[in-house]
């Protein structure tokens, strides 16, 4: 078996692992697991590092269990938060763990017959039936109310800075995952369990219940992960329209790709060691050649490939990147008329968008009254002709003079028409 501790050490992936870890995983085949909650049927790619931490385990001959927090989703942790989350219904949180299961089989193994074949569970079926009475009799006995308070997440909720304070519910969170950790030992043999850095309070907890459960001899592992940042500060994975999905119904392929594409240098380097399986002498490259000529972000480019193509598709990457060269000025009539509308929409979301009304467009119009007065993309059509004179404008990417005539054959998807005006200065023009 690969040292799958120092796998994750050389690219940056532990924060924090319990003595002894490394030894035990050196010598015995385990079974780790990541907790994930269910509050959408998609993953984002923030849960993606907890992905690619099982994807290691597996790898490295260990045997991965991704744990959909059912029950923990119908409580809300209370790690890194401010306030309480919305509780779940059952119905949703079945759908939700079917969706998350098809993201994740797109990195785990879940249907050979190998030993370390993956393993989804839902934490809810094995708490649902438990009574409140049973759950304090038999695991809250075992952990002081002194130990939690002195857990960070609880400090910080239950501190003179927090104007909320901290329910029941959400205290005794800690306690039903620790469970979770006592019931995957007890019944799937698990020895690890791992998450992220602002996890640590409560997998310990974990570990605690097991030994003062089963005895002290019982060995049970705990390993961090540091919480993802960007160079900048700012939050990683969120954009201005909010979380990167892998779904592609909440994020265009499209989207995805160019996320990953327009990270920093710096971030990039870092990235590509978290998110990507490329050996350490391929980064170590890749970093140098970066190195020598940055302008052609070839760390991006590789990081964007990779990740695209394993969530999504070899097919949507090609498109991502024949979109891509669209906006920058490579892109062809034929590029933008093979693209889906939402595509589209999400290359030139930030330009102008003039209306024009379908019965002027349909009652034929010219050319320079649509360019200057319907549109308003020229002042004058003054303007319009000296530019279109001088061969400096384009509709959806074919280069035109004041002789051509629009026609339905001009409309994209059935309304939409792309004016260039100059090099850069893009509109699109809907038909309305």
């Amino acid at each position: 078996m690969k040292n799958f501790v120092e796998e994750l050490r050389w690219r940056g992936m532990i924060h924090d692992v319990m003595p002894g870890t490394e030894e035990y995983m050196k010598q015995h085949m385990t079974s780790g697991y990541v907790g994930i909650d269910p509050t959408a049927d998609s993953l984002h790619i923030g849960h993606l590092v907890g992905v690619m931490m099982l994807k290691h385990l597996q790898l490295a001959g260990h045997r991965p269990i991704a744990l959909v927090g059912g029950a923990t989703g119908m409580i809300g942790d209370p790690s890194g938060k401010s306030q309480e989350r919305n509780l779940l219904d059952e119905a949703t949180l079945r759908k939700n763990e079917e969706g998350i299961k098809k993201q994740l089989a797109k990195f785990l193994d879940f249907e050979s017959d190998a030993d370390n074949r993956a393993l989804l569970v839902n934490n809810y079926d094995w708490m649902k039936n438990f009574t409140f009475l049973e759950f304090i009799r038999d695991i809250g006995k075992h952990i002081t109310v002194n130990y939690m308070m002195a857990k960070e997440s609880v400090k910080k909720r239950i501190g003179a800075d927090s104007k909320s304070g901290m329910s029941f519910t959400e205290f005794s969170y800690q306690l039903v995952q620790g469970y979770d950790f006592l019931y995957l030992y007890e019944h799937e043999n698990c020895k690890l369990q791992m998450g992220g850095a602002d996890q640590w309070g409560n997998i310990t907890t974990g570990t605690e219940l097991i030994r003062r459960k089963l005895g002290h001899e019982n060995e049970a592992f705990a390993l961090t992960c540091p919480l993802i940042t960007k160079a900048d500060g700012g939050k990683f994975g969120k954009t201005e329209s909010g979380n990167v999905w892998l779904d592609p119904e909440r994020t265009s392929p499209y989207e995805f790709y160019q996320f990953w594409l327009n990270v920093s240098d710096e971030d990039a380097e870092k990235y590509i060691k978290i998110f990507t399986l490329l050996s350490r002498e391929e980064i170590e490259q890749l970093i140098e050649e970066h190195k020598k000529a940055p302008h052609l972000r070839l760390l991006q480019k590789t990081l964007a490939k990779d990740i695209t193509v394993r969530v999504h598709s070899e097919a949507d990457y090609q498109a991502a990147v024949e979109a891509s060269q669209i906006l920058f000025g490579k892109g062809t009539t034929e590029m933008l008329q093979k693209l889906d509308e939402r595509t589209l929409l999400d290359i030139f979301k930030g330009v102008p968008q003039p209306e024009v009304s379908r019965a002027d467009f349909e009652a034929g119009i010219g050319l320079l009254d649509f360019l200057a007065g319907k549109t308003g993309i020229f002042k004058s059509n003054g303007e319009a002709r000296r530019m279109l004179k001088d061969r400096a404008v384009m509709i959806n990417k074919n280069r035109i003079d004041e002789n051509y005539s629009l026609s339905s054959n001009d409309l994209l998807k059935n309304r939409y028409i792309l004016v260039q005006k100059g090099k850069k200065n893009y509109f699109l023009v809907k038909i309305v």
